[in-house]
Formats: structure tokens, sequence, C-alpha cells
């Protein structure tokens, strides 16, 4: 097997201080990961837009370029880091990396994820793999990172990007809707854990988003198209909903709103989906 190299750090810090941002009040560090667009993207404006400095982690260098000068260019405080963050290396060197620079985040936002649908036999296993690693391993393994100088310095907000599959399992998604339940399971343990820390623990459950996500789910071996994409709506709310998730923290919250209905369709209609769900999928060709 081939040896794989952690990704060098290139950081990029460019401050407009003549400009000024909607609210200067808030001066905390937010660490977004999968930053380079869609939810990560767009949740990086608005918090910036609303005092709080961004740190944004991708593997897209151009994408990230663009989006801290496009912050920036609003008065907003914007750094970025190319990483590779299915290396466990790379999210070490991330986090000392932060450490050295006195950047160590006030707030971890999990966003940095992907999906596949179609049969689970027909998943190239190594796309299986990147999966968990990135969907499981990596917020974990940030999370573990972060969370002792967060306790020390007595403040801290992790947010972990769930999913309402995390409590719908559907056909086609298997192994995302198991990572998914993971990060549902995972949040609650640690918020549980951290009562009376100062340091709490979140999962939004998002429905269908408007991003790059479908194509992404699309382009991977065997990958076929997500029904729940015409469902989908943009971005943007979702970032207003994660703000809405710092300035009043809760355990759980749904992003649209009405989606918290979703777990009773599981409890109610589970023999409808059973027959149901197949059809959705259909028949693809099963290949060995």
């Amino acid at each position: 097997m081939e040896a794989r190299s952690a990704s060098t750090f290139k950081e990029k810090t460019t401050i407009n201080e003549e400009l000024t941002i909607t609210t200067s009040s808030n001066t905390k560090t937010v660490l977004i990961t999968g930053a380079s667009s869609g939810i990560g993207a767009k949740t990086a404006e608005f918090l910036a837009s609303k005092g709080f400095t961004v740190l944004l982690v991708a593997r897209r260098k151009e994408k990230l370029t663009t989006l801290v000068d496009q912050i920036t260019s609003h008065g907003g405080k914007a750094h970025f880091f190319e990483v590779d963050l299915s290396i466990e290396q790379a999210r070490i060197e991330l986090i000392n990396t932060l450490e050295k620079e006195n950047q160590q985040p006030d707030i971890l936002i999990n966003n940095a994820g992907f999906g596949w649908y179609g049969h689970f036999e027909t998943m190239n296993w190594q796309t299986g793999k990147d999966l968990i690693g990135v969907n499981i391993e990596a917020v974990a393994h940030l999370t573990h990172l972060v969370l002792p100088g967060m306790l020390q310095r007595g403040y801290g907000h992790i947010i972990n990007m769930g999913s309402v599959a995390g409590k719908l399992p559907e056909q086609g998604i298997a192994l995302y809707s198991s990572s998914k339940a993971f990060m549902d399971a995972f949040t609650t343990s640690l918020y549980r854990e951290l009562r009376g820390s100062h340091v709490t623990v979140s999962v939004a459950r998002l429905g269908p988003i408007q991003t790059e996500f479908f194509d992404a789910a699309r382009s991977h071996e065997n990958g076929g198209n997500v029904p729940a994409e015409k469902l989908a709506i943009p971005a943007e709310v979702v970032a207003r909903g994660i703000y809405r998730l710092i300035t009043h923290p809760h355990k759980v919250v749904y992003i649209p709103w009405y989606l918290s209905v979703s777990p009773l369709l599981e409890i109610l209609f589970s023999g409808i989906i059973d027959l149901v769900g197949p059809l959705l999928l259909g028949k693809k060709k099963i290949q060995k």
C-alpha cells in the first residue's frame, strides 16, 4: 500500500483594518472544516459578518483563497489552512499550528463530509473508507484535539453538522446515514459528559441543502442521484441557523425547523418506508 504524506499548511491572513463589520462584539474564533464551498463557505461568510474570526479548513486552495479575499474585502477576519482531513497526521499538525500561532478555536464546526447513493454492495470500498475517515474519524479526532484546550480556557462550543438521515435511515445511504447516526450519539454523549464545564456540544440535523453534496455523490464510482435533492434549501438558511445555535446553544437543532418531526416518520411509518424505499432506489445493476 502506497504511503500518503500529510498536507502542507498554507495560511493567508489579509485583514483590512479600515473597513467595519456588522457587529464588533464577537471576538471568538471559529474553526470550520469543509469550508471551501457550500454550507462551510456560507457559514464562514455569515459568521465573519457578525465579527467572528473564521479559520477555514479544506483541500481546495484556490477556493479558500477566493473566500478569504471576499471576507476580508468586507472587513472580516479570515485565515485559511489547506488540509486533507482524511489524514491523521494532517489533523494533528493543523491543531499544533493553531496553538503555535495562538489561534486556538473557541468554536469548532465539524462540517466536512460527503455522501454516496446506491446499493451498498456496489460501493467501491475506497469510497467507503474515505467516507468513514472524513465523516466519523476526523470529527472524533478533531474534537479530541481541541477539547482539552477548551476545557482549560473555560469556554468552548463544538457543533457537529449532522443530518436527519441519522434518525431516519433510508435506502441508498447505508454508510452515510450510519455516519450521521454516529454523530448524533457522539454529540449526546459528550453533551452529557461536559455539563457544567462551560463547554457545550451541539448537533445540527440538516435536511437536503443546495450544495455540491449531490454532484459529489454522483461523481464517485457507482454513485447515483439522491432523490432528496429536489427538496434542497439554500445553504444560507443553514448559516443563519448555525449563528443562532452559537448565540443560543442547544443540544440539537433542526434546519429547517419543520424537520423536527422526522424521527416520528421512522417510528410511525417504518413499515411503509421499508416498502417504498426500494422503489426510490430502483433496480440498479449490481456490479460484482
